[in-house]
């Protein structure tokens, strides 16, 4: 039995972290080699679309985010900008007022993101909404590119991509998210080749207005269930890579710990709306890349993980010695290497190479956190802060 379990974790973790991307990348290279393309979305004409930016206590950095949104290229006349101020007590939205080309909602009370997203849809005139945060700084080609997508009657959004500034020893916590983020980067990329990307990060991703769906007022991952409902009707969620957004990492191990954990209840949370996602026999692209994307990802895998170490353990106390020794070997010097670079985190050192193994391991733990969170019902709509470093500039 404990073979059957060792085997079977080391399967499903494989291809969840690496086969499946590889598989995707090897049919993608295929198909291209076979002319198998999509329908051009070089040249689209240019339509209306509005700019939403929901915000909360965002004083510091508004200033630099609408000096941003002022220098996006797309043409005034077709860009609407709505900025809702979710009951900020800093002075946000005197912020914003003095600024007449955005149109500023506001809440009196917190009522959490999605509630202030909802009551912005409520305002949005134009076919196409685009989402942003308000401490993401967006390149100024970013609506351009997203725009070009929409020529095709398939496509029913686009996800922009997420990049995290290069920090210094002081935050070294932001190596180790950009990597991570790149490592999401090309598996976005290469499942919109394949067919869709299943689900887009808030801080650029845009969809046809007409498919907004959101009832819900507490949802925490607002981002990931707008964009797969997207999906549940029908269309595809392309991917830019060359429409992204800055943002600066994590001041601290403890700030990414805890916005991990937030992020894990609130997938956990979409997953219980999305059933119908897995449904394969009416969605079996959709179906085969949500489960291998995010079910085995945020559901299965942080559990398989320390399974397949206990399951080796017993392997060993039973057969003796064999093969399965250099197995456990190998993890307990992957499990090193992470603590190695816990260590050097926590002394704002750069990690270097110990990021990689020290992230996995950090991620899978806020992920079972998270998991906790959700199912003790102590989650909310309403974000808890993350200190984050100072954004950097934007190139085009």
């Amino acid at each position: 039995m404990a073979i059957v379990i060792f085997w079977f974790s080391l399967s499903l973790l494989f291809y969840c972290y690496a086969g499946y991307g590889t598989l995707l990348f090897l049919f993608n290279r295929v198909k291209s080699f076979l002319s198998i393309s999509k329908i051009s979305v070089k040249d689209a004409e240019l339509a209306p679309a509005t700019l939403v930016v929901a915000m909360y206590n965002e004083a510091a950095v508004l200033e630099q985010k609408i000096q941003n949104t002022l220098d996006i290229e797309y043409p005034r006349e077709y860009l609407q900008v709505i900025f809702v101020d979710d009951g900020s007590t800093d002075g946000s939205s005197s912020i914003v007022a003095k600024y007449p080309f955005i149109k500023l909602i506001q809440h009196k009370i917190r009522m959490g993101k999605a509630a202030a997203i909802k009551t912005a849809m409520l305002q949005v005139q134009t076919p196409v909404v685009i989402f942003s945060d308000a401490n993401s700084m967006l390149n100024n080609q970013c609506i351009l590119r997203i725009m070009q997508h929409y020529k095709n009657s398939s496509v029913g959004g686009v996800a922009g991509e997420k990049r995290v500034t290069a920090t210094s020893d002081k935050y070294a916590i932001g190596d180790a998210e950009g990597i991570y983020w790149k490592y999401e980067s090309f598996l976005k990329k290469q499942e919109a080749e394949f067919y869709t990307t299943v689900g887009a990060a808030g801080e650029l991703y845009s969809i046809r207005t007409s498919l907004f769906l959101m009832n819900e007022d507490n949802v925490i991952t607002d981002d990931f269930l707008i964009s797969m409902r997207v999906c549940l009707q029908g269309y595809r969620m392309e991917y830019e890579s060359e429409a992204y957004s800055i943002e600066a990492p994590s001041a601290s191990i403890q700030d990414e710990a805890k916005r991990k954990i937030r992020i894990a209840a609130g997938t956990c949370q979409s997953f219980s709306y999305l059933k119908e996602a897995l449904n394969f026999f009416k969605f079996p692209l959709l179906t085969f890349q949500y489960f291998s994307h995010r079910i085995l990802r945020w559901i299965f895998c942080p559990f398989l993980i320390p399974l397949l170490l206990i399951s080796n353990f017993f392997i060993i106390w039973d057969h003796g010695n064999n093969c399965y020794e250099y197995f456990l070997y190998m993890q307990l010097l992957f499990y090193l290497l992470a603590m190695v670079g816990w260590l050097l985190m926590h002394q704002g050192r750069k990690a270097v190479i110990f990021n990689y193994p020290f992230y996995f391991v950090f991620m899978n733990v806020c992920i079972i956190k998270g998991l906790f969170v959700f199912f003790n019902r102590k989650h909310t709509a309403l974000w808890k802060k993350s200190m984050r470093t100072e954004t950097s500039g934007i190139s085009k």
